[in-house]
């Protein structure tokens, strides 16, 4: 898609639909982006409007409804981070007044509802940029790269782990929070969609497998040591049209916080990749290790630079087909299985569930390409779901 040009030198007026929450980060890196010259805020769309001093200064307009905000302040693109059911509506709502978009992740919580969207945002010819910011990083092309040079010979399949701590508060945070669908209204929080989605994404991304139709068949194990609805503990196989394979697990309830990798398998070596760190480690046959670090583009930088000069998009909706035919297995898939009492224990005076020996079966996951009930854990034989070549591409 060629890009809509705007006045080259103008800061772009932004609205930011959902300040709040991850929100803060938005208006954090607006401010950066307002200090070079690149945009301006022209708006934020709250429900409950912020205070000054929530927001740390002279608030712009707000208003509780994004179309009249955009209508009112002449927008020319809209950074949306509220809550995953409600990213399609709006989208569109900014589609139709021709307004650019950064939509956090996950896209949509349906792959019906990402179809709408993504349908709806080509028709509008607007650009939109999906919020995976580890796809920003520069060490995604560099492996990428090193792949396609052989460098780790033949790859034989991509694993991801993210071991990750969460209190049980943070599945109160919001109505929500820890729900498969709320009054009717698919979610799909959990912990493969959400806050350990970029370790799903950025697998695919470096087995190029990216869209859709990449996907020929994809196998969960969904579990949960919270009271919740979603998963907190789970795992995921993808086979990819290609015949490759990706095996991503992750868990809220480790042992100890850990930093989420993605990890090529090859015949001859392998590549780690720390994505939130933008750390790479090289290891090969008749090398040392070598570690490498990269930037990464600021995916509402990118959005401005390809509204200026037509650079290419990083993370367009159809880069994202894959990880939402994710989405989809894990929405269509059986609630997620309670782990039996045995299984998790609460940590004291610290509100969180851990489940003993979490840690060390996601890095096994990740390294050896197995799911969790494939490793030997007695608590997820019964949490298979294989769902074959299936879902839809339209």
């Amino acid at each position: 898609m060629s890009a809509p040009r705007t006045m080259t030198g103008t800061p772009l007026p932004v609205v930011l639909a959902g300040a709040r929450g991850h929100g803060r980060r938005h208006v954090d890196n607006i401010r950066r982006l307002a200090a070079k010259g690149l945009v301006r805020l022209a708006g934020i769309c709250e429900l409950t409007p912020l205070t000054e001093d929530e927001f740390g200064g002279e608030l712009p307009e707000q208003s509780a409804d994004l179309g009249a905000l955009l209508d009112s302040t002449g927008a020319r693109a809209a950074v949306i981070s509220t809550p995953i059911p409600t990213h399609t509506a709006l989208a569109l709502t900014a589609a139709e007044r021709g307004v650019h978009l950064l939509l956090e992740k996950p896209p949509a919580p349906s792959y019906a509802a990402f179809r709408r969207m993504a349908d709806g945002v080509a028709a509008a010819g607007v650009a939109c940029q999906i919020g995976f910011q580890s796809l920003g990083s520069h060490a995604v092309p560099a492996i990428r790269d090193l792949i396609a040079e052989g460098a780790v010979g033949r790859v034989t399949g991509i694993g991801g782990a993210g071991a990750w701590v969460r209190p049980e508060a943070y599945f109160r945070r919001a109505p929500w929070a820890g729900r498969r669908r709320l009054d009717g209204v698919d979610v799909v929080d959990g912990a493969l969609t959400n806050p350990l989605a970029h370790a799903v994404a950025t697998a695919l991304a470096l087995a190029g497998s990216i869209r859709a139709e990449d996907v020929a068949g994809i196998e969960t194990e969904l579990l949960r040591a919270n009271d919740i609805e979603s998963d907190d503990t789970s795992c995921v196989r993808v086979t990819t049209a290609q015949g490759g394979s990706v095996t991503v697990a992750a868990t809220l309830c480790a042992e100890r916080a850990d930093e989420p990798y993605v990890v090529v398998h090859g015949t001859s070596g392998r590549i780690t990749f720390w994505y939130k760190q933008d750390r790479v480690l090289l290891q090969r046959a008749d090398h040392g290790p070598e570690e490498l670090r990269f930037d990464r583009t600021d995916l509402l930088e990118n959005l401005v630079a390809h509204l200026r000069d037509g650079t290419e998009l990083l993370v367009t909706p159809d880069d994202t087909g894959a990880f939402m035919q994710v989405v989809e297995a894990i929405r269509t898939a059986p609630d997620p299985e309670p782990l039996p009492d045995g299984a998790w224990r609460r940590v004291p005076g610290e509100d969180r569930r851990v489940v003993p020996g979490i840690d060390a079966l996601v890095a096994a996951a990740a390294d050896r390409l197995c799911l969790y009930s494939e490793l030997g854990a007695p608590w997820a034989r019964s949490a298979h779901h294989h769902l074959p070549e299936e879902v839809s591409t339209r």
